[in-house]
């Protein structure tokens, strides 16, 4: 049995990193491992939170073995998880990177860790250069990259912004695998009742945080166009604002578009995510950039067609015309999926597709790649 660290958010923390990690964990433990989380019990700043908080209405999991012990603004604090990590002498850590904001905190706490000659560090890297660049960006993603021993990486792109970091060999790329811990699909009849949705209608979904390069106002824009109005569709969008929402409010009162765009703009939970996935036909990711999505891999598991941007990874996870659309992040080629997709019927089509790919993303070859690296 082997000992595994996996450092990243988890409980009482939530969102799609916090679900990773904790699926994760479960992964391990059904191998035969033993699997212990640290996360924070400070990740943000609230200045520098975008969302109303950033913790779990959820109640705690009972199976999981999860330490709520690491301070990302205080340089004492890593010392002291440092040496902790280090004195347990676990096999190996997966510490999951995504903002170059955490990289003095693991960087330095990984660094303690490796005194001991024993524990083997894989980088899980989401993002190496972030959508929303700050200061000190390249600085910080480095000094996280130098602590590690090696890297998985989620998307090609990825890869590709890490190997300008390092010469390392010891970097492998392996697709997203499915989330799975929504529940089981639901009836479009239950899923419409449940949100209180017209069955007389058709749905497609906008799901998660809103931020800007997510490009829900290239959605908005694009459900303006007659022959989209045309087919009668309606939005949903079920996710909270991460930013300002008066530029997205500004485009559906302009365009008039009040009766086909339903906001439930508050964070979803866990229990709820279901209902949305099952009442819509389609999900669109109309994103500006993007290394990978883990929207996707919901739709995977929930069997819902996708309409993706041309960016970063989301071509590698969604085959064009067969899985869904792959277009280029703007209104008219947004607008062309969602006719095309009505007027075609691509319903049945696409979903035998999803149905056939979704065994290829699996919880079972993120653990072997870990292990090999």
């Amino acid at each position: 049995m082997a000992h595994i660290v996996i450092i990243g958010p988890a409980y009482p923390l939530r969102g799609g990193l916090s679900t990773f990690d904790e699926r994760l964990a479960r992964e391990f433990q059904n191998q035969g491992d033993k699997a212990t989380i640290y996360t924070f019990s400070l990740q943000y700043p609230n200045f520098l939170f975008p969302g109303k908080t950033q913790y779990s209405d959820d109640p705690p999991p009972t199976d999981l073995d999860i330490k709520v012990a690491i301070n990302s603004v205080n340089p004492f604090n890593w010392v002291k998880i440092g040496r902790e990590i280090a004195a347990l002498k676990p096999d190996m850590i997966v510490c999951r990177f995504w903002l170059p904001f955490m990289g003095p905190c693991f960087g330095t706490i990984l660094r303690f860790v490796r005194r001991n000659q024993h524990t083997k560090i894989v980088g899980l890297t989401d993002n190496v250069i972030p959508h929303e660049k700050r200061f000190g960006d390249k600085m910080f993603a480095n000094y996280f990259i130098q602590s590690c021993h090696a890297y998985m990486v989620m998307s090609r792109s990825v890869e590709k912004d890490l190997r300008q970091f390092t010469n390392s060999q010891r970097i492998k790329y392996i697709e997203h695998p499915i989330y799975d811990t929504y529940g089981e699909k639901v009836s479009r009849s239950l899923a419409l009742s449940t949100l209180q949705l017209s069955d007389k209608k058709r749905y497609i979904l906008f799901f998660g945080f809103i931020r800007a390069y997510k490009g829900l106002d290239l959605l908005l824009e694009a459900m303006s166009i007659e022959k989209v109005r045309q087919t009668g569709v309606q939005l949903i969008v079920a996710g909270e604002f991460y930013e300002d929402a008066t530029i997205y409010q500004s485009i559906i009162s302009e365009k008039k578009m009040g009766e086909s765009v339903i906001l439930h703009t508050d964070y979803i939970p866990t229990d709820k995510v279901k209902y949305y996935f099952g009442a819509a036909d389609l999900i669109v990711q109309p994103y500006k950039t993007a290394t990978q999505s883990g929207i996707s891999l919901v739709a995977y598991h929930f069997e819902k067609p996708m309409v993706v941007s041309n960016v970063g990874g989301l071509p590698e996870i969604v085959p064009h015309g067969k899985a869904g659309y792959v277009v280029e992040p703007n209104a008219q080629a947004v607008g062309a999926a969602i006719v095309d997709f009505y007027e075609k019927e691509r319903y049945d089509d696409f979903t035998a597709t999803l149905l056939e790919r979704k065994k290829e993303f699996s919880w079972a070859k993120v653990t072997e790649t870990l292990r090999a690296l």
